[in-house]
Order: structure tokens, then C-alpha cells, then sequence
């Protein structure tokens, strides 16, 4: 498709013509959107295949316990300010040039993270790398809406919702066995090659609309000033709060001001700006702000519960990445085999039907976890990640249909960019809350046990002796071999009021999708049979 001529000052001589998908071939669209789709797992993945080398880059970065977890904080505030930002990016840039740039620099940022000498740079480079990334994600939901139609289009939310939980999901998995193999750099490196050809592939097949260049001199830079600080001051706040017993410290205190009044301006542009970057009026749809609120239980539960498992088998029984990676890949397949059954249901049974299911069969899923105990390893897990796996599906596909099915043109750009948002920011509200019930369960288990063994002064006490003189053989002397006793107690009582809090935060994120089933009957589906949306500027 020719570009729209531009005068020397860079003005659209003549309005660009709609894009018309049927002139295009099913192999075109299949190659357009296979390309944007592998780049959006990309982006995807990289949010959490460094989590499971985190402690291999603090200490190749010689980075302090406090910093290093900015690695993670930093390319999540970035991707969060991206995402929305997307939207007007695409129209403004076209398609194209907006995912080729996207990849391109996600591909340089990504060998800047593998080539970083201090943590410094390391943070940097992270940032970079969410923030380009970030137009990858809603990019290609919004460009599958409008390459296909009809029995295709139904499988869009189903390939897309598959990239979006298998990648974050394999994350912890692939980078370990990376860092294992090769070393923790090239969890980074591992990014260039495919980067490359993503970003030559998007040059060569892409052209579904053209840029309109004036839009870049009509950016309301305050807007985006707001949008930024509001969602970065949010993502801190939410990221460094359980680790600052929240409101405790100034920092958090002074992050989350920062962030309230940001929003506040945020909302001022959006509704009085004369070129505001993010448009707000899909919320004027009911079905829309459900499918928003759906998505964003569906972010917590799915971003939560990919973290609180590799956590429960390093911190409670102490495997190490290739071991935890083996025991959770099971999840990937359980949301492989979802994926065409999910598509299928969705054409044939209301969404709302779907989402139900979906919504307590993920409720089933995680009450299955509530029953854990210290010995729970890859059989004992086995049945609760495929339930809670394959339901993701069951809820993600429908949620995508009633949040994009009524929406064309560039309305559909920023319904997407704002849907997506919705799933980012329910999995960094969800990481933080059940950190910070973690904690607080642990504490108040422990204190419950220690209670317990107290009013049992004779039997604890008949224990450690019996301990005692099992350790007699490591050392001769009694008292030592008492204190070495007494220490074991205490990590035995340790371990298992960290295994009760992990059960009672799964049964409290099992009550909120359950919670979330009272929004399913004020949703309507969207329209059947309307004409598939045409992008126009």
C-alpha cells in the first residue's frame, strides 16, 4: 500500500483511504499477524524470564538486595506508560513504522541489558526495554480485529490470550534454564536474533493503514507528563510498598501523592484537551468498563498466581530454577490445550456463558492451591495448575470479545490500549497485595504456632531433647546440640506458617474471582454480524 504524499512541511496533501482488509490474501493476514503476534510474546515473555535469575544478576552486577528488584519495577512502570500511549502512536506513525521502531529498539535495549556493567545501567536499559516494547502489546490485538472477520476473528482473543498468559507464564521456566545453560546475560542476548528478523519481517509485510504525521505536532505533552507519572508513581507504590511496610515511608507516601494528583490532571486533559494521547471514551459502553473490570481480576490472578508458585518452591522447598521450571511448565500446556476450546465455546455459547464458567472454574483452581502443605511438589501441584490453566483461557477469550467486538477505526486503537492496560495493572496490584498478605499471614501463623507450643511447653520440649540427641552425632557438645535443635524448631515452625499464608492468600484470590461472577449478567454481548471495523484517520 503507497504512502500518503506529504507536503515539505510534513502535512497529509490528501486524507488517507480506509483500509480495506479484503485486499489482502489469508497468507498476507496470517503473515502480518503471526509476525505481530511472536513480537508481542517477546514482549511478553520479558516481563518475567528474568525473575528466576535475579539473584545470578545481582551478583554479576555486585547490586544490593534493595536494588536489584528494580530491574523488574523498571521495565514494568515503563511498559505501563507505553501501553496507553500505543494508541495514538499507531495513527500517528502507522502500524508499520510503529512496531518496527518498537522492536527494533526493544531488540538494542535488550542487548544493552546483556552488555550492562552496574546495576545502573542494567535499570536503565529495563526501562527502555518496557517502554518500547510496550506499543507491541495492544498494537497487534488491534490490527487482528481489523484483518479479520467472522469465524477468524473468533480466534483472535483465543492465539492472543494464549501469548499473553503462556509467555509470562513460560518466563521463569525459559530464563532459568538459560541462566543454567549459558549464564544470565544471554537471557537478554537470547532476544537479539529473533528481534532482528521481527523487525525486518514488519518492514517487508506490514502495510494495514498510513501515518498522519500531524498528529505528532498536536501532542499534548502535558497529558502525557501526567499519564507518566500517574502510572509510574502507581506501579512503585504497588511495587515497593510490601517491601516498605507501605505508608510508612515517606517514599511511598510521597510516590503515591505524586500519582493521585498526576491522575487527577490526566482525567482534566483527557476530557478537555484539544489533542489528548489517550482518548477515554470507550468507557462509555457499559460492556466495555465489565470487560475492563474482568480483565483486571484476570491480571491479578493471572500474574499472582504465576509468581506465588515459583515463590512457594524456592522459599518452601527450596528447588532451584531448572527444578521450579520443571514443575510449573505444566501450566503452559494446560493453557495450549484451553486455547482451541475456549475459541470454539465462544462462537457457539454467549461470552457471558463463557466467562462464567471460566471465571469459577479459575475460583476452583485456585481453592484447590488453599489446601498446600510443605511437601507439595510436581504431583501434588499437577491438578490444581491445569484447572486453574486451562480456565484462564475460558475467561480471557470472552473478556476480549465483549471488550473489542463493538469498536472500529481509530476507537478501537485506544479500547484495546486501555483493555490491555486493565490486565497489566490487575497483575501489578495483585503482586502487591499478596506480597503484602504474605507477610502479614506468615507473622500472624507463626505467632499462632508459637502460641501453640507454648501451651504444649512438655511435648516441644520432649522434641528438642529427642533432636538433641539425634545431633549428638554432628557435635559432642550437649548445649550445642540443644541450640542446633531449638534452631531447626524454629525453621520447621518457619516453614509451615509460610505455607499456611501461601493457603490463605490462595483462598482470598479464590473468593475474588468468585466476587467478580456479580458483573457477568450486566454485560451484552456484542453485536452479531457486524461489518468488520475499517481504519481511518
Amino acid at each position: 500500500m503507497a504512502s500518503i504524499p506529504l507536503s515539505p512541511q510534513g502535512s497529509a496533501r490528501a486524507p488517507a483511504a480506509p483500509f480495506d482488509p479484503s485486499r489482502l490474501t489469508n497468507r498476507q493476514k496470517y503473515l502480518i499477524f503471526g509476525v505481530m503476534a511472536f513480537g508481542q510474546f517477546m514482549a511478553l515473555i520479558d516481563i518475567q524470564i528474568v525473575a528466576a535469575s535475579l539473584n545470578e544478576v545481582q551478583a554479576g552486577l555486585s547490586a544490593g538486595p534493595d536494588e536489584i528488584s528494580w530491574v523488574q519495577t523498571a521495565y514494568l512502570m515503563a511498559e505501563l506508560v507505553m501501553i496507553p500511549f500505543s494508541a495514538f502512536l499507531a495513527q500517528a506513525l502507522s502500524t508499520r513504522w510503529l512496531f518496527a521502531l518498537s522492536a527494533g529498539l526493544f531488540t538494542l535495549s535488550s542487548m544493552a541489558c546483556g552488555l550492562a556493567w552496574n546495576i545502573e545501567s542494567m535499570i536503565v536499559s529495563r526501562a527502555v526495554q518496557g517502554f518500547v516494547g510496550g506499543a507491541m502489546i495492544p498494537t497487534v490485538f488491534a490490527t487482528g480485529y481489523v484483518l479479520f472477520s467472522g469465524k477468524q476473528r473468533a480466534m483472535i482473543p483465543a492465539i492472543l490470550g494464549m501469548v499473553s498468559v503462556l509467555a509470562p507464564t513460560l518466563g521463569p521456566t525459559v530464563g532459568g534454564w538459560i541462566t543454567d545453560a549459558m549464564g544470565w546475560r544471554w537471557v537478554f542476548f537470547i532476544n537479539v536474533a529473533p528481534g532482528i528478523l521481527v523487525t525486518a519481517l514488519t518492514l517487508a509485510l506490514i502495510r494495514v493503514d498510513t501515518p498522519n504525521l500531524a498528529m505528532l505536532k498536536r501532542i499534548d505533552w502535558v497529558h502525557l507528563a501526567a499519564m507518566a507519572v500517574a502510572l509510574a508513581g502507581l506501579e512503585y507504590v504497588l511495587e515497593e510498598g510490601p517491601k516498605n511496610e507501605w505508608f510508612t515511608d515517606i517514599r511511598i507516601q510521597i510516590g503515591a501523592w505524586l500519582s493521585i494528583v498526576a491522575f487527577v490532571l490526566f482525567l482534566e486533559r483527557s476530557f478537555r484537551s484539544n489533542g489528548p494521547i489517550v482518548k477515554l471514551t470507550p468507557f462509555r459502553k457499559p460492556t466495555f468498563v465489565f470487560a475492563c473490570a474482568f480483565n483486571l481480576v484476570i491480571g491479578f490472578g493471572l500474574y499472582a498466581g504465576t509468581y506465588l508458585i515459583p515463590l512457594f518452591l524456592g522459599r518452601v522447598r527450596g528447588y532451584n530454577a531448572s527444578e521450579i521450571g520443571s514443575t510449573v511448565v505444566i501450566a503452559g500446556c494446560a493453557q495450549l490445550l484451553g486455547v482451541p476450546i475456549a475459541a470454539s465455546l465462544s462462537q457457539r455459547v454467549d461470552q457471558r456463558i463463557v466467562i462464567t464458567f471460566g471465571l469459577a472454574l479459575f475460583a476452583l483452581g485456585l481453592w484447590l492451591f488453599s489446601a498446600m502443605t510443605p511437601d507439595w511438589g510436581f504431583a501434588a501441584l499437577f491438578w490444581p495448575q491445569v484447572v486453574r490453566s486451562f480456565a484462564v483461557m475460558l475467561c480471557i477469550v470472552p473478556s476480549v470479545g465483549l471488550a473489542l467486538g463493538n469498536f472500529e477505526g481509530p476507537e478501537l486503537r485506544y479500547a484495546s490500549s486501555l483493555f490491555n492496560l486493565m490486565r497489566n495493572a490487575g497483575g501489578a496490584v495483585g503482586i502487591a497485595l499478596v506480597n503484602t498478605w504474605l507477610a502479614d499471614n506468615t507473622r500472624l501463623h507463626a505467632l499462632r504456632l508459637s502460641e501453640a507450643l507454648g501451651q504444649s511447653a512438655k511435648a516441644a520440649n520432649d522434641t528438642a531433647a529427642a533432636l538433641a540427641r539425634e545431633l549428638g552425632a554432628v557435635t559432642p557438645d550437649p548445649s550445642q546440640a540443644l541450640l542446633m535443635a531449638q534452631g531447626l524448631m524454629s525453621r520447621i515452625v518457619g516453614r509451615e506458617a509460610l505455607t499456611l499464608a501461601f493457603d490463605d492468600v490462595f483462598r482470598l484470590m479464590a473468593y475474588l474471582f468468585l466476587a467478580a461472577l456479580v458483573m457477568v449478567p450486566f454485560c451484552r454481548p456484542p453485536r452479531v454480524g457486524a461489518a468488520p471495523p475499517q481504519d481511518a484517520h
